[in-house]
């Protein structure tokens, strides 16, 4: 489903000739129904790795192919409809509009859709999502009136609503206290399985990455994968 082929990603420091290198000539391959956690100390790259997955960020070397396509030779707008229907993202704060219902912050994506049939259908999927989830009570809630666990839990449902084939998710446990994440982990496990969608989740929690069939270590630049 995709692959990392020497990827070398580094930043030019300002007014000096220093190149910091944070990807090195990094290679991996994740199939599709993957279910990965990558570890790896405060700046070793974890991140920086899904912007590139992601395309949110393009490597200065190397090769991202995705379901057979070479992504790194797409435009911006080739790019952009690549993110909006390929990967759904998860971040570690959840990013839902306090002004807006639970419901209403899950179909944000649908916003600009001037079809009615397709908005219709999206929400349908929503309220299913959200019922799968274990938020089908509160989908009239507010942000301010969820817990932080059910707050995330509504994010993960925004990043599935247009079914993408590949879930990126930055720290997803970062905020939450151990029994929430410990649901939000349970919760990736049914969503890989159940919704077929492969998972790449960026992580300091040894914990989270137990739930994974995958472990791999990001540090200098360089994976490895750990067995399990």
């Amino acid at each position: 489903m995709l692959k990392l082929e020497n990827i070398t990603k580094y930043y030019e420091v300002p007014e000096t000739t220093i190149r910091r290198t944070v990807l090195d000539e990094l290679s991996l391959e994740i199939e599709g129904g993957d279910r990965i956690a990558i570890l790896g100390p405060s700046g070793s790259g974890k991140s920086t790795l899904l912007n590139v997955i992601s395309s949110l960020d393009l490597p200065n070397s190397g090769n991202v192919n995705f379901d057979g396509e070479e992504i790194s030779t797409y435009t911006s707008e080739q790019l952009a409809q690549f993110r909006n229907k390929k990967i759904g993202f998860v971040f570690q704060s959840h990013h839902l509009l306090p002004q807006l219902s639970l419901l209403e912050n899950v179909l944000l994506p649908y916003l600009p859709e001037k079809d009615k049939t397709v908005k219709k259908e999206a929400e349908k999927r929503a309220l299913d999502l959200l019922e799968f989830v274990g938020l089908s009570k509160q989908i009239h809630q507010r942000p301010g009136q969820m817990s932080g666990g059910e707050c995330q839990r509504a994010a993960v449902v925004r990043a599935l609503i247009h079914q993408p084939k590949l879930i990126l998710a930055d720290e997803p446990t970062g905020s939450l206290d151990k029994a929430s994440a410990e649901q939000l982990a349970k919760l990736f496990v049914r969503i890989n399985e159940d919704q077929a969608v492969t998972l790449v989740v960026v992580t300091h929690s040894e914990e989270l990455a137990q739930y994974m069939n995958r472990i791999c270590r990001i540090e200098d630049g360089k994976i490895q994968e750990i067995e399990k």
